[in-house]
């Protein structure tokens, strides 16, 4: 089975159907998207697809990026551009034929045979499955895939590899990286026009021509680089090393066991002919280490030694959030903060020329070492911001931002004050209502980032009285909403009621007279209301 060649993608058309097609599919305009059963497998195949594009198809510069923008190949041409990589994306050889096969070691590996269902990254560890904890994950989900879900599965791990143990390594960005993706405003856009926009000209992102039958790209074309030792750590700047190895680096060691035994995969509910319940895998593989930009993922530095070490961003508990969306969509390197590559080709190569809106799509893994905590995924709106109100629209967003977080913090305290007799030493969990918080200001924070941005291009060059007013306002009701609907309304006749009364009469006096707001309004100039003149 050949990844290049063979029909094993599912494909989403423009009336809803799922067709399983060959890659070279993928600028036929009459599909929209991929349709992969797991939400990690669909974000890993827009990046499997963007890599062949950047490897096999890169423009030279924005003219010839702009064209293929607006008359992509035609499926014969596209398979011309992938049968010249066609030789190092054999998954697996159905005979007694032997060659490399599509990110699995070069060598046989000498290991006992582990389920299949352990490329899952979510999946139990054996620790684990000793002790039978696990309760809300649980064992034998997908020990019987096709070859499709499994290569899918094999490829979602390396490009996201945790720490799995002594010498099982990390991912090239780190365990469980978070992806940024540029994307059309319309779902029903072509996969093409999805895809496209994350490809890089090479005037951008600028590397020597590459050799497609070295394992300086596809690094499971030669022996393993193997890291039992101290100094066999990889770094972007090693001379066998590709940049465009970044989008086909191999941390671990594996080898699929694909049996000619036709089964119906676990997780796409499809019959194959040949199935893959077991793997083996060995330690030690690949150790990628240092700094490296990949093109698809935003990163973070201590902006007060620079020269130290860049580590990707990644999930964290309480999800992707409005307040992280300024270091997503802008270089926020005073607060070492560096946003993706293809961001700052979406702003090179497109930007407000044709009229159209564009959103920014994250996501990836929330890892606390091997064990996945969840799976995020979001899309905002992307804003292309002209240089010269970039600076002043940065600390804008930075204000709005700051003032909800610190609402958000005094709505959390004075919940637990209403709550607890002693709230410095209670230990129950309001993150809800925070997560909530941010979900309940979202929709406005856009429209606020909006008019802040409509200011500024207006020639006036500063916020608007009434744009940061109407951000204030809509802070200050819903975060006395929130603290109602969680406090006041399961509100009884016993002694917490004093308590419940005093901390929401200290959260409205914080929101209406405290420091914080009096320093906004003082800030962008809003005088007081009637309502807060006469309290």
């Amino acid at each position: 089975m050949n990844l290049l060649i063979d029909p094993w993608l599912p494909f989403k058309t423009k009336d809803g159907q799922v067709v399983t097609l060959p890659i070279s599919h993928l600028s036929n305009s009459d599909i929209v998207d991929f349709a992969l059963p797991r939400a990690d497998f669909q974000g890993a195949a827009y990046q499997f697809a963007i890599g062949l594009l950047q490897t096999l198809l890169a423009p030279e510069d924005k003219k010839a990026w702009r064209q293929l923008w607006q008359e992509p190949p035609n499926q014969d041409v596209l398979q011309q551009r992938f049968n010249q990589a066609a030789h190092a994306f054999q998954l697996f050889y159905p005979d007694s034929q032997q060659g490399p096969m599509f990110m699995q070691d070069f060598e046989h590996l000498n290991a006992a045979p582990v389920s299949v269902s352990s490329l899952l990254i979510e999946a139990p560890g054996g620790n684990t499955l000793k002790l039978n904890t696990d309760h809300f994950i649980k064992r034998s989900i997908g020990e019987c895939l096709s070859p499709a879900m499994a290569a899918m599965a094999l490829f979602t791990l390396q490009i996201n590899a945790p720490s799995g143990g002594q010498g099982h390594r990390t991912g090239l960005r780190g365990g469980g990286p978070l992806t940024t993706l540029v994307l059309p405003e319309e779902d029903n856009s072509s996969l093409w026009q999805k895809l496209w926009l994350n490809v890089l000209s090479r005037n951008l992102f600028n590397y020597p021509q590459a050799d497609l039958h070295s394992a300086t790209v596809f690094p499971w074309l030669a022996k393993t680089r193997t890291s039992e030792k101290k100094g066999s750590e990889i770094y972007m700047q090693d001379k066998d090393v590709h940049p465009l190895q970044m989008y086909w680096a191999m941390p671990r060691r594996i080898r699929l066991q694909v049996e000619p035994k036709p089964a119906i995969c676990q997780l796409s509910g499809q019959q194959a002919d040949f199935s893959v319940s077991q793997y083996v895998t060995q330690n030690f593989g690949a150790n990628y280490a240092g700094t490296w930009s990949h093109p698809l993922t935003p990163y973070r530095f201590n902006p007060k030694k620079p020269e130290e070490e860049h580590f990707s961003v990644k999930g964290q508990p309480g999800g992707i959030g409005y307040r992280q969306w300024h270091t997503l969509n802008l270089d926020v390197k005073e607060d070492g903060y560096i946003r993706a590559k293809v961001i700052d080709s979406f702003e090179h190569n497109h930007g407000r020329r044709d009229n159209q809106h564009y959103r920014l799509w994250a996501f990836g893994f929330d890892m606390d070492n091997m064990k996945a905590r969840g799976w995020y995924s979001v899309q905002f709106p992307l804003y292309e911001i002209e240089e010269p109100a970039k600076e002043a629209f940065l600390v804008y967003v930075k204000d709005f931002v700051e003032l909800a977080s610190q609402a958000n913090s005094m709505l959390r305290s004075q919940i637990k004050s209403a709550w607890f007799e002693r709230p410095a030493e209670a230990k129950g969990d309001v993150s809800q209502f925070e997560k909530q918080f941010w979900q309940n200001t979202e929709a406005v924070f856009f429209q606020s980032v909006s008019a802040v941005l409509d200011d500024l291009q207006s020639g006036a060059g500063q916020v608007s009285a009434d744009t940061a007013r109407f951000w204030l306002t809509h802070i200050q009701r819903q975060t006395l909403d929130l603290f109602d609907q969680v406090v006041i309304s399961t509100l009884q006749a016993d002694r917490s009621t004093k308590r419940k009364i005093q901390a929401r009469m200290l959260l409205a006096g914080w929101l209406y007279k405290g420091k914080t707001a009096q320093t906004f309004k003082s800030t962008y100039h809003i005088p007081d209301s009637t309502k807060e003149q006469a309290a």
